[in-house]
C-alpha cells in the first residue's frame, strides 16, 4: 500500500511541475499545454498537484473553468481513493 501512496505523491509532484512549465511556455510566447490536457491530468489522481501549481504558480486562477474543474476533480480524487482504500483492505 505504501507504494500505491508513493506513486500518487510522484504523480502529483509531475502535474505540479506540468502547470509551472506551461507557466513558463505562457511567459516566454512558447507552444503551451492544452487546457483539456492539464484539467485531464487533474482529474486522474492529479488534482492536489493541479491545485498546488495553479496556487503557487498563478496560473489559470482567473480561469472559471479551472477555478471550478480542478476542485471538482478533487473530490473525485478523495472519493476514488477512499472507495479503493477500503476495497484494497
Amino acid at each position: 500500500m505504501n507504494k500505491l501512496w508513493f506513486l500518487l505523491l510522484i504523480w502529483n509532484l509531475i502535474v505540479f511541475f506540468i502547470y509551472g512549465l506551461d507557466k513558463f511556455f505562457a511567459k516566454k510566447g512558447l507552444r503551451r499545454i492544452r487546457e483539456t490536457t492539464l484539467i485531464t491530468f487533474s482529474f486522474f489522481l492529479g488534482a492536489f498537484g493541479a491545485m498546488f501549481g495553479m496556487v503557487m504558480f498563478n496560473h489559470k486562477t482567473s480561469k472559471i473553468k479551472f477555478r471550478i474543474l480542478v476542485p471538482l476533480s478533487a473530490f473525485f480524487n478523495v472519493l476514488l481513493i477512499i472507495l479503493t482504500n477500503n476495497y484494497l483492505l
